[in-house]
């Protein structure tokens, strides 16, 4: 996030999109009910009706994977009626012509045959953007989880830098991180294409740095990222390390990942429970949760703060580090000998300048934690970027163009899946559907569909029925809902008995690889509880022990 979670309460108009933030990440949604309660304006841009349309002055329902259509209209309007920050955009960005050329192709008249949304909606939404001086742009998943999220970000992006919402308290571009210490991950390097504190794996420089740091040659050659791996599973790629990552409920075609995961010579799983993966494991290492441990967690503002062991893990759990520093350990790295987290924290730091004025004695000082870039040890946290101009010197417009998805719905299956998080269960739901409380709310998976597509299909609320995809089959209750558009299904993943990963796309973003989660076609097949369910092809087929 460009800006800070606190400082949501104060702004003045709030555009959600892509983000069901009340289930997904509801103490941030706490912050954005605040300002609507104290007279900010919100737009809610969802295929859905969620609980913060309930609030919104305006909800954008537009139709799954139109979101370039939808923002490049927005942009249209902005600059066809001289809303744009002039001043800002001459003295802090480039390329605007390109962006400018570009969407005057994209009128909201236009935009309305193609997204479903009303044209003066777009206009009004527009112009109390760019009107407003404290206006945040918070997106999650819903943007990018799309063959075209890439360009979703960057139309996104093009609205903060026309409006001049950047460097200024309450307003920016605010992605809300999705699982606990993704960003933290992030921080420390868990992508191939960057070393701790985001220094590029391109930059030679770099490279040598950490050479000499860690006293290995790092290799020029690219890594692979995540869904990467999952296209090469089984082939190219024979060895898995998973630490908390349930790939077998979470990632995309997973019939697909299954069947790579059987040819795999050696799979590690490390979690602090016994998950769907697990079952395709040769070692299982069981780790520490985070009342069990120290160290730190970095969350979606940037914010450092400490964690600090509450009791012993159980049986043979350890923490992260020390199991990591043990691998170490017995395949011969030198290594220091590191004690407690602290040093380790110490080490990354030292290498990576965002982080350098932090360290674990500063946190201990200071419950509220820092918010990287701390570069020297007496710096404050920085509570939002670009304050003294843009981190690369001026901001890069990039226009960006419609493309339409990789599948739309057609006569073999005429609706369109979507999936996303429900808000008593957590991602895998590794976690919550141990919990009794959680699971008696929410037992079991189900599936929305409007009632006109459900009377055509002469399905009832509560009726079990099939939904298939060109991936495979899975079984779910009904829940007839005008929460999803004519034409759209929606199901939430988190069940391993139902798994929804198995009907979508892994065709992929052309730059992060991120597959196509929000647009699936799809089709819904009526069933009784009597008749057997239909397993997809290949889903248990020869599964190690």
């Amino acid at each position: 996030m460009t800006n800070s979670i606190p400082e949501i309460r104060d702004a003045d108009f709030l555009f959600v999109t892509g983000s069901n933030t009340t289930e997904a990440h509801p103490i941030i949604a706490m912050e954005m009910k605040r300002a609507v309660a104290r007279g900010a304006k919100l737009a809610v841009s969802d295929p859905r009706a969620i609980w913060l349309t309930e609030i919104a002055d305006w909800h954008m329902q537009l139709k799954p994977g139109s979101d370039v259509w939808l923002l490049n209209a927005m942009a249209h309007v902005i600059v066809t009626e001289g809303l744009e920050d002039r001043e800002f955009i001459e003295r802090a960005t480039e390329n605007f012509d390109s962006v400018r050329e570009t969407v005057l192709r994209y009128p909201p008249e236009e935009a309305e045959k193609h997204t479903g949304v009303p044209a003066e909606m777009i206009r009004e939404v527009a112009r109390a953007y760019a009107g407003t001086k404290k206006a945040g742009i918070y997106y999650t998943l819903g943007i990018t989880e799309h063959t075209t999220g890439t360009d979703n970000v960057y139309a996104l992006s093009n609205l903060v830098l026309m409006t001049g919402h950047l460097g200024v308290r309450s307003a920016g571009m605010n992605p809300l991180r999705g699982q606990n210490n993704v960003q933290g991950a992030n921080d420390a390097g868990a992508t191939p294409v960057f070393y701790p504190g985001y220094q590029s794996a391109s930059d030679p420089d770099v490279r040598d740095k950490f050479s000499k740091a860690w006293g290995v040659e790092q290799s020029s050659n690219p890594g692979l990222n995540l869904n990467q791996m999952m296209k090469v599973l089984g082939t190219d790629l024979k060895g898995l390390y998973l630490m908390g990552e349930d790939i077998v409920i979470s990632e995309p075609n997973v019939g697909r990942v299954e069947e790579a995961l059987n040819h795999m010579e050696l799979v590690v799983v490390q979690d602090i429970f016994f998950n769907e993966s697990c079952r395709f494991a040769d070692v299982i290492l069981p780790a520490a949760c985070y009342a069990e441990k120290d160290g730190v967690f970095t969350n979606s503002d940037r914010r450092v703060q400490r964690v600090r062991k509450a009791v012993d893990p159980p049986g043979n759990a350890r923490a992260d580090w020390q199991i990591l520093k043990e691998i170490m350990d017995r395949s011969g790295l030198e290594q220091p000998d590191y004690q407690h987290p602290a040093e380790i924290y110490a080490e990354m730091a030292s290498l990576a300048p965002k982080f350098s004025g932090i360290s674990h004695e500063r946190l201990n000082a200071d419950p509220k934690g820092l918010q990287w870039p701390v570069e020297t040890p007496d710096a404050p946290s920085t509570e939002y970027l670009h304050k003294n101009g843009v981190a690369r010197g001026k901001g890069l417009f990039q226009a960006v163009d419609y493309r339409p998805p990789f599948e739309s719905a057609d006569p073999e299956y005429p609706l369109v899946l979507s999936t996303g998080r429900t808000l008593y269960h957590y991602n895998a739901a590794t976690q919550t559907r141990r919990s009794e409380g959680l699971s008696g709310k929410q037992p079991e998976c189900f599936v929305e569909v409007h009632p006109r597509d459900a009377r055509r299909l002469g399905i009832e609320d509560g009726q079990m029925a099939d939904v298939v995809t060109r991936r495979g089959r899975v079984r779910s209750r009904v829940m007839v809902s005008r929460q999803v558009r004519r034409g759209a299904i929606w199901m939430p993943f988190h069940f391993p008995d139902t798994k929804t990963n198995a009907l979508t796309t892994d065709a992929g973003d052309a730059v992060t690889g991120t597959g196509e989660y929000k647009v699936c076609a799809a089709r819904l097949e009526p069933r009784t509880e009597e008749q057997p369910e239909q397993v997809f092809p290949g889903a248990y087929a020869a599964i190690r022990v």
